[in-house]
């Protein structure tokens, strides 16, 4: 009887916990953070688009550039050898799973020059894996009512591609605008005759989408017209410029006229570029490439612009070394205030040496994230978060015709949204997404591209003749994300949620390509035979290294340790493995949760970027801040991760981001490993705690296999508290995760502390809110093992990350302690 009316003693007095502040405060958290982010229905309202507003420019028209014209070849060269503009054939002219289009070539190779201002025929070589390319994303295209309501509001759908059937990728390129005023660029061109004598282009890659037909590179002098007032914008577009002299590499060469025309205003209540100031921009100090034609009256009339500078391969400054590194990718790079509109930065990361080692040939894969926009005409964003845009893409080093110096070639590999600028989920060079005088974000936006050079990642591999390339394999899989992007896998419309967007299906892509590699390599004996005898090839270890970043790759993008189902069934269906649904996309919280580490173009960019550093990659940090011509109404606002912006006072640290962040990082579901560090604290406390208990009388066995419900009832609230909370408020938010812990001597001078926090919090907790603590809570002895578990659980949170193996290791002793060792008779109110 006595021990019955003590549990229920201590049954009375335990409810009070289930209130622990902690544990409230999260779940409130944790209701706000879902009702920000998952997405709402919002009121059709019918207006135009950007795309419309901007058309409406003759300037911004495919026919104000006459097709046959011609330019000074020692100031000006053409974008490409093969420069043309998409119109899409009819539904009569093409069957059902055909997939070509016609071009309009706009330049050609100098022996070809007669096909100029031709329209011939565009289509795929016959290659085994572009038929499989193109059978992997063909659909049949009806719109949704969602779609229909979506093209209401202004925002631009393939509405020529509705109701076709079989819709292949070079046809939803084509017909992704309302008009055909699409221009690409060609590579690896075949040149071939018809039956009919009509020449016909057969390409092996995807058309790159361009702005403008030829480029040259200028310095800005002067406005040659009228010249706009201080502080505003005004169409003043005509400009003395002087051309770069190949021969003396200074900007003595030719003066011109030439004309940057003014964007006007569109749904934002801010024009998309200003040529306002343009000749006093700090970012065109070494020159502007500018891309266009010439209209009918032989003016150059600039379509995009590229400033010289941010291409050239001088650092402003190298860190090196790893720690320092990956400060500056958390906290400097986005570092940015209104006063730094107009200016540019590139920084490299080297983590062994202090120079930089880029040479002509080298590739990188890029990170792309844009930031908001600040100023007098700010655009909304919702939760004190700019979201931002995420993508990749890739870089090479190449020597660049006019001045013959080394530069980067970008290329953006977008995975897009419909949206109102018609800007098209496609690979797209940096003169026409970021430079593009209509559509480009230069200019408005803050952006930071990252240039990962990885030798494992960007050589390729020739394993005894058979031969991999990881970049190629990486560039196909977002090729088939973008294409199933322009058709909305079927249904015209590619919507953003916080499980299906651009950041997290550019994820997928890379989450498929690993699993591709790695199918590849393990189902290839020929390939393990050929590492097995050659163990010491420089090419084996380069290997081992990729295998090393695919698995860590893996786990960023699956922090719960779980693989979304519709990465799975897509990842299945392209390596031929099972019966996956090309089609499904998951759009639940579940599978938002799931990947969450990708659900924030800045969370993305960050951590994938100190990854790869972390694996010994050099990192470029390519920054512009709304370069170009001077608008006074906007400023650059940097992107941030979730409730970025609520920050302390005076600094820029943002507490509820760095705490939701740990919470989310803590989740992950333990490996078979953690397991073993389960049992093995397990051990190591008893082996100690429990002779020390019985020697001094503290634990006692008083275990009582009658009292099953009450029993059930302790170990139930002891989940709750102490083992929840206490490991939430002594682990889990006080510390930096394990993933993010850049040195760990410091991590464990501030684990130590943390943990001295945990031994004094108990008596104070037994003097306020849990009275029945008192003396027990007092006791050295006590003390002693609850400092011994605060030990164990710290050691295991560095160990596995893991939120479940220390909130098991925590609960299972209180547990133990209070039925079988005592523990229920300590607590009973004196």
């Amino acid at each position: 009887m006595q021990n019955e009316k003590s549990s229920s003693s201590w049954q009375l007095r335990r409810p009070n916990r289930w209130r622990s502040p902690f544990f409230i405060f999260w779940v409130v958290l944790i209701a706000i953070a879902l009702w920000l982010f998952y997405p709402r229905p919002q009121p059709i309202i019918t207006q135009g688009s950007n795309y419309a507003i901007h058309k409406r420019q003759d300037f911004n028209q495919t026919q104000f550039y006459p097709l046959n014209q011609t330019v000074n070849p020692d100031l000006y060269q053409p974008v490409a050898e093969w420069v043309g503009r998409l119109i899409l054939p009819t539904p009569q002219q093409i069957p059902p799973g055909e997939d070509w289009v016609w071009m309009e070539v706009q330049h050609a190779p100098t022996e070809l020059q007669q096909l100029v201002g031709q329209v011939v025929r565009l289509e795929w070589q016959d290659q085994p894996e572009l038929k499989s390319y193109v059978q992997a994303v063909q659909q049949d295209i009806k719109f949704t009512q969602e779609t229909k309501n979506s093209a209401a509001t202004g925002i631009i759908h393939p509405s020529r591609l509705d109701g076709r059937l079989k819709v292949g990728p070079l046809q939803s390129l084509a017909g992704a605008r309302p008009n055909d005023d699409l221009i690409v660029t060609l590579d690896d061109v075949k040149l071939l005759e018809s039956n009919s004598g009509q020449p016909r282009l057969q390409i092996a890659h995807e058309p790159v989408l361009a702005t403008g037909r030829f480029y040259g590179l200028v310095k800005i002098l002067s406005p040659a017209a009228k010249v706009c007032p201080e502080n505003t914008t005004c169409a003043n577009d005509l400009f003395q410029v002087r051309h770069y002299n190949r021969t003396s590499r200074q900007f003595d060469g030719v003066e011109e006229i030439i004309r940057i025309p003014q964007q006007v205003v569109d749904r934002r209540n801010i024009p998309p570029s200003t040529p306002n100031q343009l000749e006093n921009s700090p970012a065109g100090k070494a020159g502007w490439y500018i891309y266009g034609g010439k209209n009918a009256a032989g003016v150059f009339v600039v379509q995009g612009l590229v400033p010289r500078s941010l291409l050239q391969l001088q650092p402003d400054k190298i860190i090196s070394g790893k720690a320092a590194g990956l400060n500056y990718i958390k906290n400097e790079n986005w570092q940015i205030t209104p006063q730094d509109q107009g200016t540019i930065g590139k920084v490299l990361l080297n983590p062994t040496a202090t120079s930089s080692h880029w040479q002509e040939g080298d590739k990188a894969i890029l990170l792309h994230n844009f930031g908001g926009i600040g100023g007098k005409k700010a655009e909304n964003f919702p939760a004190f978060t700019v979201t931002g845009h995420f993508a990749f893409g890739l870089a090479q080093v190449v020597r660049e015709p006019i001045t013959q110096e080394l530069q980067f070639a970008i290329d953006y590999l977008q995975i897009y949204a419909n949206n109102s600028d018609g800007i098209i989920s496609g690979t797209h060079t940096w003169a026409d997404y970021m430079g593009n005088l209509q559509w480009g974000w230069a200019a408005t936006r803050p952006i930071s591209d990252v240039l990962m050079k990885f030798a494992p990642v960007t050589q390729n591999y020739n394993f005894g003749g058979i031969k991999l390339s990881p970049v190629t394999e990486f560039q196909q899989q977002l090729q088939v994300m973008m294409a199933r992007y322009r058709t909305g896998d079927g249904t015209g419309g590619a919507t953003v949620s916080p499980a299906t967007s651009c950041v997290q299906d550019s994820s997928q892509a890379l989450y498929i390509a690993i699993q591709v590699i790695t199918e590849q390599v393990a189902k290839e004996p020929a390939i393990q035979q050929w590492l097995n005898t050659h163990p010491n090839d420089p090419q084996t270890s380069r290997f081992q290294e990729l295998v090393s970043l695919g698995e860590a790759l893996e786990n960023q993008l699956t922090p719960l340790g779980i693989v979304r189902a519709d990465w799975q069934s897509h990842a299945d269906y392209l390596m031929g493995t099972g019966k996956g649904q090309k089609t499904f996309r998951d759009r639940s919280i579940w599978a938002a949760l799931t990947s969450w580490r990708t659900m924030l173009p800045r969370q993305a960019q960050d951590e994938l970027a100190a990854l790869f550093l972390r694996h010994d990659a050099q990192l470029w940090f390519l920054r512009t801040n709304q370069i170009g011509g001077l608008n006074p109404d906007i400023a650059p606002l940097a992107a941030t991760m979730a409730l970025g912006y609520l920050t302390i006072p005076g600094t820029n640290i943002a507490p509820i981001t760095i705490l939701l962040n740990r919470f989310l990082a803590s989740i992950v579901l333990p490996q078979s490993t953690d397991w073993l560090v389960v049992a093995g604290t397990l051990l190591i406390y008893t082996a100690i705690a429990l002779p020390l208990g019985l020697k001094t009388g503290f634990l006692y066995w008083s275990f009582t296999p009658t009292q099953k419900i009450s029993q059930f009832k302790i170990a139930l609230q002891s989940a709750i508290s102490p083992a929840l909370t206490e490991e939430l408020v002594f682990r889990v938010l006080p510390l930096p995760h394990p993933i993010e812990v850049i040195n760990w001597y410091q991590w464990g001078l501030w684990a130590g502390f943390i943990l001295v926090l945990f031994i004094i919090y108990h008596p104070l907790n037994a003097r306020t809110f849990f009275r029945t603590g008192y003396p027990t809570f007092f006791q050295p002895i006590f003390l002693t093992l609850a400092g011994l578990l605060g030990l164990c659980c710290t050691v295991a949170y560095a160990l596995t990350g893991s939120f479940w193996v220390i909130f098991l290791i925590h609960w299972i002793i209180v547990v133990v302690w209070l039925l079988a060792f005592g523990g229920q008779r300590h607590l009973i109110a004196e």
